[in-house]
């Protein structure tokens, strides 16, 4: 099997480029790519499904922090695969806090025992390059980078570039992309746009996709990193029957899920069934629980107003002790109303106080830990779990239930509101990390599916 991590010095390498680019080809030599995301990005991996039209996956060492759990969900996901691309996150070794190795790509590839693909953009250096490279390999005992690739660099350029850095540094430099403007992608606030705003992405990623297998790149990496002829072995889920319903918001407002989060509530005994508070006038039918995850909300703000249906579908099911989750954006859907892009209001589900105001800058960004302070519908007291906040919109009533605390600084906060059927609060969970906080979801949505049956 044919896998490795693409990775970079820096954050603006193109490594979503080259990765997009990397996948395309595999796909079109028939070796039927999967993909992996370091680190809590939902856009990227974005990217990865609009070019595979599979699902990519996210492997974070700090909210899955167990190594037979981590090890195994990579496994899983790439089983049935000839070729696996993960891309990085950050710089190579850009950890907790930035000033720790933990959860860096880095770990990442020393925990999966993945070879590297090192990306480097060569503006503004040329022989300072290989003293980089030198630098980043010998920075760990073992630093998993096996190969160089030059992003953004014009074929003579790299007619200059590759035999020097390949003399300098030892490792060998497999290929190349040039500037194109149309495969540019553009970004917001929270990161890239996402792949379905992109106009002709597949057409983008096409482009580089040929100029990859022209240059031969990606028969130095199968000569380097695997092969085709073997696969790994088919993929078995093996999810139970589900016991319960679980409705999940998806559309452009709610977008940011993760996949594994979803298979971690099927491996509890939950299905979870697809709706659009955009769109929709009512919950799925015999839904037993709730899960409104994070998204760009405020970008869809009186789409969502508009909705009065499914407004006062949302905030009937909450106050009737539906069990509920709520991340970020779904948390600011459940409050009062929403400031837009513009500063204007806009009425929400009306679930819970507070009201969600348009940001200038990100707010409590980075990894936490939760601590529980009471019994609640995901926590036991005294529990602590790993989680994530990225929003640049906050709310005036952010709840008080959890303590949360930076894993590198100490600092710490109250937040989310929770309660016998809740978890609302701008922390998004990872349950394949945790995959107990799935399973009291699941068992809840099926007590209550009973009970509104009057079984």
């Amino acid at each position: 099997m044919l896998e490795f991590l693409v990775a970079a010095p820096s954050s603006g390498s193109g490594k979503t480029a080259v990765t997009c680019a990397l996948l395309a080809a595999l796909a079109q030599r028939g070796l039927s790519p999967c993909a992996f995301k370091c680190g809590p990005d939902y856009i990227d991996p974005m990217f990865h499904r609009s070019v595979l039209g599979v699902e990519s996956h996210n492997l974070d060492r700090f909210l899955c922090a167990d190594e037979t759990l981590f090890r195994a969900l990579y496994d899983r996901c790439r089983a049935g695969h000839k070729a696996a691309v993960t891309e990085g996150v950050m710089g190579y070794y850009d950890g907790l806090g930035g000033v720790t190795d933990e959860a860096s790509a880095w770990d990442v590839a020393r925990t999966l025992r993945l070879p590297v693909l090192l990306v480097l953009r060569p503006k503004g250096s040329s022989l300072t390059l290989a003293a980089q490279v030198r630098g980043l390999c010998a920075f760990r005992e073992d630093s998993r980078i096996r190969a160089l690739f030059l992003n953004d660099c014009s074929p003579m350029l790299f007619s200059t570039l590759a035999p020097m850095l390949e003399r300098e540094t030892g490792l060998p430099v497999v290929g190349f992309l040039p500037h194109r403007e149309e495969a540019a992608f553009e970004s917001r606030y929270l990161g890239l746009y996402t792949a379905g705003e992109i106009s002709d992405l597949r057409g983008r990623i096409g482009t580089l996709a040929g100029l990859l297998e022209e240059s031969g790149c990606l028969d130095r990496l199968l000569s380097l990193f695997g092969s085709a002829s073997d696969p790994a072995a088919p993929r078995a889920d093996g999810f139970p029957p589900p016991m319960a319903r679980i409705a999940v918001a998806r559309d452009e407002a709610f977008c940011f899920v993760y996949e594994e989060t979803l298979d971690a509530l099927r491996m509890a005994g939950a299905e979870p069934v697809f709706f659009s508070p955009m769109r929709d006038a009512a919950l799925p039918a015999g839904a037993g629980g709730l899960y409104l995850p994070g998204g760009y909300p405020e970008l869809h703000a009186a789409a969502l107003a508009e909705n009065e249906p499914m407004r006062r579908a949302v905030r009937k099911a909450v106050l009737a002790r539906m069990p509920t989750v709520a991340e970020c954006g779904g948390f600011l859907y459940l409050g009062q109303s929403l400031q837009d892009e513009t500063g204007a209001p806009h009425p929400m589900a009306g679930a819970l106080p507070g009201d969600g105001l348009r940001g200038t800058r990100l707010v409590r960004f980075g990894y936490t830990e939760l601590t529980a302070k009471e019994p609640s519908l995901l926590f036991e007291p005294g529990d602590r779990v790993p989680a994530h906040e990225f929003h640049y919109w906050d709310c005036t009533e952010n709840g008080a239930s959890l303590t949360a605390q930076k894993p590198v600084t100490g600092k710490t906060w109250d937040c989310a509101f929770t309660g016998p059927s809740l978890y609302a609060g701008f922390p998004h969970l990872y349950f394949a990390g945790s995959p107990h906080l799935a399973e009291r979801f699941a068992q809840a949505a099926a007590c209550y599916a009973k009970s509104a049956r009057g079984v």
